[in-house]
């Protein structure tokens, strides 16, 4: 090997230690991203594992949806910058969304502002009400992003805790015993992920109520209430008042089978619009318009029986099956739970849910979440996603029934 020469030699030595921000050590790998990892490498090796982890639904949107998407990118008018508060178009079907399914009226000019997946809507929300070293309220078990977002962002979150034995409500008078002084936010997901607890009107009430005694925002996060959810669909923003102290993100990826569409919605009063508008607006720019439009024909010509037929029926069967998942695996559910994932309690023969979710991936060739990702009050537990074929799920009990226990 060649010696390196004098100038070689100083410059190695004036090398710096570059190293990441900060808020980089904040954080870890998303779980999923460095699973699937592993899973890809399983699979390369001829493993063929059957994913029931990840909830990203399966089947396609509706035809009209399609077809309004490839109209729009025929034309030679549409691939342009849009705008950040998006068309009017779309603005105008998530307003009569919330109306049609909700009863809530909204001002489709000053109350909606469109978003590029509800997860996006975490980011621009907690950068427009948090400051950094400010209190965040977030669930325990919950949504992993409301933690590792407010985390980047500099906020210090304090969990608070949903218990099967509550429904997986949030307990008020434990909140109430907080000190509350420095939060800014609290999250809520109803109906929940991942639990499948059903959101309740009394929660809502109850919500409203603290956030406007305490000065607290409450975003609740609303994309599961059309999955296995045949009741009355709820929303906070019911409530009376609510818009006054609350915000609702929503979201096509779950309700209308376009996970990859990336297309959410945030609605609240028309001050904290234009706040959460002000950050969006200097972070990207509108969605393609083709998206924005075929959107709005989904939110428009999508009637109750798609919606039967996509959603509500392909999830009951499958359902079925992931009952039958977690019965062989000696777990005990919750059969009033909604969504489009199975939550059950693990056997007390186990240390954690991950010691469960190894072996069933290792020996049975089956890829489940376990609960601790969520949080701490999810550690004996495990969740099973309805996001697979109906053959791919029926393959994973077999599999699952074969396994020497």
């Amino acid at each position: 090997m060649p010696r390196q020469t004098e100038h070689e030699q100083q410059m190695k030595r004036k090398q710096p230690m570059i190293q990441p921000a900060s808020r980089v050590r904040e954080v870890q790998e998303y779980y999923f991203s460095r699973k699937l990892k592993e899973v890809a490498e399983l699979n390369a090796e001829g493993q063929d594992i059957i994913s029931l982890a990840v909830g990203s639904p399966d089947q396609p949107p509706s035809k009209q949806t399609i077809d309004k998407l490839c109209e729009v990118a025929r034309e030679a008018a549409g691939h342009g910058y849009q705008p950040t508060m998006g068309t009017a178009e779309l603005r105008g079907a998530m307003a009569d969304f919330y109306k049609r399914w909700y009863g809530v009226e909204v001002d489709a000019l000053t109350e909606v502002q469109p978003l590029i997946g509800s997860k996006e809507g975490i980011l621009h929300v907690t950068l427009a009400f948090v400051n950094p070293g400010e209190q965040v309220l977030v669930p325990d078990p919950g949504y992993p992003t409301y933690t590792s977002l407010s985390r980047l962002l500099g906020a210090e979150v304090v969990t608070y805790d949903l218990r099967e034995e509550r429904g997986w409500q949030p307990d008020f008078d434990a909140l109430e015993r907080m000190d509350l002084g420095r939060v800014r936010l609290m999250w809520t997901n109803y109906p929940n992920m991942p639990t499948g607890g059903n959101a309740r009107r009394e929660t809502y009430v109850r919500l409203v109520d603290f956030a406007r005694r305490h000065g607290i925002v409450v975003v609740n996060d609303n994309p599961y209430s059309f999955i296995l959810n045949e009741g009355e669909k709820l929303s906070l923003l019911q409530v009376p008042g609510a818009k006054d102290c609350c915000i609702e993100l929503n979201s096509m990826s779950k309700a209308y089978n376009m996970p990859g569409w990336r297309v959410g919605m945030c609605i609240s009063n028309p001050t904290f619009i234009s706040w959460i508008l002000k950050v969006k607006s200097n972070i990207d720019s509108g969605t393609f318009r083709g998206i924005q439009l075929a959107a709005a024909e989904a939110m428009r010509t999508n009637t109750d029986e798609w919606h039967r037929r996509y959603n509500i029926e392909v999830y009951r069967r499958r359902r079925v099956l992931a009952e039958e998942m977690l019965t062989l695996l000696g777990c005990r559910f919750d059969r009033a739970q909604v969504g489009m994932f199975l939550w059950g309690k693990i056997p007390e023969k186990y240390a954690d849910a991950e010691e469960l979710t190894e072996r069933v991936l290792h020996g049975a060739r089956v890829f489940l979440t376990p609960g601790f990702i969520f949080g701490s009050n999810g550690r004996r537990y495990v969740r099973i996603s309805l996001c697979a074929k109906d053959e791919r799920m029926a393959e994973a009990c077999d599999r699952i029934a074969a396994l020497e226990w």
